[in-house]
């Protein structure tokens, strides 16, 4: 059994090395799966049955932003290779944990855990898994609370904060999929962006993100506050930034400061503003 794992793991790292060299996906994403253990949207692709030979199956799974499985068990344990993005893992009793693209985890027999996406982020990886010793055990889901953590639970509350803090990584998110529709109702018309190139106007933005000049392909949050000023709110967060800029993809830690101020009773976006950390 050592022997098999081992060489899966090496398969694994063979195929994403030229992964990482040909800057494409690895598989095509495959089938939606049901939402019968998972929460949000995940696509499944099945690349090896276990057979009487080969007793390891091999699957490659892709998670949009917000999607994560419920808690289960793999009798024989499993082996997940993250090909690309930034999602969460975590065991019972045992902090959450954040993987990126080149990271491997061993999820032992018997081990109670969930993984997926991250609030803002989407994630892919191959899953390996021996199937002698039984199919996977679901338990219950995630709740929101294990999955947003107590500080940035927003789903279920109706704070201003906590409602900024939602409509932030919404931002996030139609930025990454290219939404400008989304982003041109949510930026005011007299919003200025500050990018390290140079200061934007509203329209200026949206031609880069619709054009692709900037490539937004995680932004993986880190720490989160909000600061309410009568009508204005001023959000800080601390991000770790995946892009493509000029055809390279660049990861930066930023200090990110959001303005939003209520017009009509919605909130709009009139300053966004990135400060370089000077450390990871």
């Amino acid at each position: 059994m050592k022997k098999t794992i081992y060489h899966t793991v090496l398969l694994f790292a063979a195929v994403a090395t030229q992964a990482v060299a040909q800057q494409s996906p690895l598989f095509s994403k495959g089938e939606k799966s049901p939402n019968a253990h998972h929460v949000g949207n995940v696509w499944l692709r099945e690349l090896h049955a276990a057979d009487s030979i080969f007793n390891n199956s091999i699957a490659f799974a892709t998670f949009e932003a917000d999607a994560r499985l419920d808690w289960h068990t793999h009798p024989g344990g499993q082996i997940l290779l993250f090909t690309d993005g930034v999602g969460y893992y975590q065991e019972r009793g045992k902090p959450k944990q954040t993987f990126r693209k080149g990271d491997i985890v061993k999820c032992l027999p018997g081990v109670e855990h969930w993984h997926g996406g991250t609030p803002t982020t989407g994630v892919s990886y191959l899953a390996s898994s021996p199937t002698q010793k039984g199919k996977t055990v679901w338990l219950q889901k995630v709740t929101n609370e294990e999955f947003y953590g107590a500080d940035t639970f927003s789903v279920r509350t109706t704070s201003p904060e906590q409602n900024i803090i939602a409509l932030s990584k919404s931002k996030w998110r139609w930025m990454q999929e290219f939404k400008t529709d989304s982003l041109a109702g949510l930026f005011h018309e007299a919003a200025v962006f500050v990018h390290m190139g140079g200061l934007f106007s509203k329209n200026q933005e949206l031609d880069v993100i619709h054009n692709k000049g900037i490539v937004y392909k995680n932004a993986e949050i880190q720490e989160t506050s909000v600061r309410l000023i009568d009508r204005t709110a001023v959000l800080l967060n601390k991000i770790r930034l995946t892009a493509i800029v000029g055809g390279n993809e660049v990861v930066n830690p930023f200090n990110v400061t959001e303005v939003y101020v209520e017009q009509n009773g919605d909130w709009k976006l009139v300053s966004l503003s990135f400060t370089k950390l000077l450390a990871p």
